[in-house]
């Protein structure tokens, strides 16, 4: 029991992925979570290989059965429930906010700001219990401003901050930190649907000044470090990591 257990959501690409190897890698125990089964189970596998124990427990963030049956799940395989890393998000499809639907509302808000909510609430529903604990959300420069034919993408984002700063305070007295990671544009599948193509995602680099697209790892090596004693004086922060693309 002396390794930290972790749980990732949406771990099994992009993002995720590259944390939850990170976590292994440090030989922490591992609960991925997504909605692809055989993915899962790969993912499983990697980081069992990489030395790790590493467990895969199917769910929808959108549902909150599925994400109380995740954290229990977690801690009835585990014991605890040290870091958690809300992961899990949807871009949409960009484009002016005059053809944006109902429908296409809901697909980014049940995922980034429904999925959240009830993620921190399970997530710290554990955490006070045992007077301790890490979560990591995800969110975006976007989560700070704005941008054309992405409003509904920003506006999620937005929501996500208010989530990890009010949470953050709620129980910052209580042993638990709430913090989340903003990242800038990241060389992923997501960011290529987003931009519109693998070309125009590259093209992205232009706007970075430190000249190019991160890369997964870049935001897992922050992750991990939210998650680590190293900042155990840091909760409530939106650490943006975006080679100075927010800076001026």
């Amino acid at each position: 029991m002396s390794e930290r257990v972790v749980l990732v959501t949406g771990a099994l690409a992009g993002i995720g992925r590259a944390t939850a190897r990170a976590f292994a890698l440090d030989h922490d125990s591992v609960v991925v979570s997504g909605r692809r089964d055989e993915e899962g189970k790969a993912l499983v596998e990697e980081l069992r290989a990489l030395g790790a124990k590493a467990e895969f427990i199917r769910a929808d963030v959108g549902i909150e059965d599925d994400v109380r049956a995740l954290i229990d799940g977690t801690v009835r395989t585990f014991g605890k429930l040290d870091v958690a890393v809300n992961n899990a998000g949807f871009t949409g499809n960009p484009g002016p906010l005059t053809e944006q639907t109902v429908e296409e509302y809901d697909k980014v808000f049940d995922t980034n700001v429904r999925g959240l909510f009830f993620s921190l609430k399970h997530e710290l529903r554990v955490m006070t219990e045992q007077g301790f604990g890490s979560i990591i959300n995800l969110s975006s420069t976007y989560g700070e401003r704005g941008g054309p034919r992405a409003a509904l993408y920003a506006a999620s984002k937005h929501a996500v901050n208010g989530l990890t700063r009010s949470a953050a305070l709620e129980v910052a007295n209580q042993g638990i930190r709430v913090n989340a990671v903003a990242p800038g544009p990241v060389a992923t599948g997501g960011l290529n649907r987003f931009a519109g193509g693998e070309e125009r995602a590259a093209t992205l680099s232009a706007t970075v000044p430190a000249g190019r697209l991160g890369q997964v790892e870049d935001i897992a090596d922050v992750i991990t470090f939210l998650a680590s004693d190293r900042a155990r004086f840091m909760t409530g922060q939106i650490v943006g990591v975006n080679g100075g693309r927010t800076a001026a």
